[in-house]
């Protein structure tokens, strides 16, 4: 098939630090090249993919300090989509809502998976009004705000490449992980509550956007305050291996409707069982006493700390491999793929056959005129 990833442009594909749809962008679009699909990603131009690159900015927006405004580079990148439309069989959109306006005239060959949360009330006028465009969700509790009449054309779980993080079988660092941003959702401070209340150290990596500095503010007293709590900054797709991988459990201690949780899977490649707070996806992506537990206190994920070490870390990693590898992902997309490409072939085959229909209809009236 020929297809093209529409990817934001915040990070680059994949991205340098953190970053959760650009890497899901990268390695789809990657094993659908793997397996010998044209595959066209429009995304930052210090991207790297197995595809055909077209740049839409100079570099990752979030990097560039020049960068008052990301709208304007996403229009001008969404006029190159419109202009090569024509030449895809499916065009598959990671860009929030922008688009939507501007893909009216092939909105039947398109595909949008939602990556962000769907619980804000103005979206679900948006959705309705848009309704004929194919969605994607990336899990089943990330569609419960929304009508039921919206055209989902499928659900899709996120997937790692099997050889991006690797099994851990024993974890040499005893101390419990948190990745990711922090922001007010996130709940880091739950997760220093629990390595305070467990006696283990904690390691945070996670990123501080300006919009959540306040927050960060409150923060940083309680990591002072508490000496086996370890701030570590970001870190890359390369030092996420020793990081999650030494750790004892992750924590995902999360406070609001989580879309999917990319920390969750990353944590299961390595074979580190994950501590969730019963969120959002949170209990479809974790196997409760399998692959981590799924609490609702503090008080419960300190129980679940006692005993996350009784887990088969070979577990956790093959559970991954069966539910969360790319491969699985990109097949589930291709289903679709397909369903929509081949709709969309039967609709122009059909609008062809009535339009010479109704020509040669016109042209015999014509003529008995």
């Amino acid at each position: 098939m020929k297809i093209a990833q529409i990817a934001p442009l915040a990070e680059s594909c994949p991205p340098r630090l953190y970053g959760g749809t650009e890497r899901v962008v990268t390695y789809l679009t990657d094993e659908l090249a793997r397996q010998g699909h044209e595959v066209t990603l429009f995304a930052s131009g210090d991207s790297v993919t197995r595809g055909e690159l077209v740049p839409c900015s100079e570099m990752a927006l979030r990097l560039n300090p020049a960068v008052k405004d990301p709208i304007p580079h996403h229009l001008i990148m969404l006029d190159k989509v419109r202009r090569r439309a024509h030449e895809f069989d499916i065009l598959h959109f990671h860009v929030d809502l922008l688009h939507f306006p501007l893909i009216q005239d092939f909105v039947d060959k398109t595909l949008t998976t939602i990556h962000l949360r769907l619980d804000e009330p103005e979206l679900v006028p948006f959705y309705t009004h848009f309704q004929p465009a194919p969605l994607a969700s990336v899990s089943l509790a990330q569609r419960r705000h929304m009508p039921s009449t919206l055209n989902w054309a499928g659900n899709v779980y996120h997937g790692l490449p099997p050889n991006l993080l690797t099994l851990n079988a024993k974890a040499k660092g005893e101390y419990l992980a948190f990745l990711g941003r922090i922001s007010p959702e996130k709940r880091p401070d739950r997760a220093i509550e629990i390595a305070k209340r467990a006696g283990l150290p904690l390691k945070i990596a996670a990123k501080v956007d300006k919009k959540d500095e306040p927050y960060w503010e409150t923060i940083k007293p309680m990591i002072a305050a508490n000496p086996n709590v370890e701030f570590v900054g970001e870190i890359n797709e390369y030092q996420k291996a020793k990081f999650l991988g030494e750790a004892l459990a992750v924590l995902f201690p999360i406070d609001w409707p989580e879309p999917f949780g990319m920390v969750m899977i990353e944590a299961m490649a390595c074979g580190t069982p994950v501590i969730a707070f019963a969120c959002g996806s949170v209990q479809e992506v974790i196997d409760d006493g399998v692959t981590g537990y799924v609490v609702k206190t503090v008080e419960e994920a300190v129980g679940a700390v006692e005993r996350v070490a009784l887990l088969d870390r070979t577990e956790v990693r093959a559970v991954f491999e069966r539910r969360f590898a790319a491969e699985r992902m990109a097949n589930d997309y291709l289903a679709i793929y397909r369903r929509i490409a081949s709709a969309y072939r039967e609709t122009a085959r059909a609008k062809l056959v009535n339009g010479y229909r109704v020509g040669a209809q016109m042209i015999t009236a014509a003529r008995a005129y």
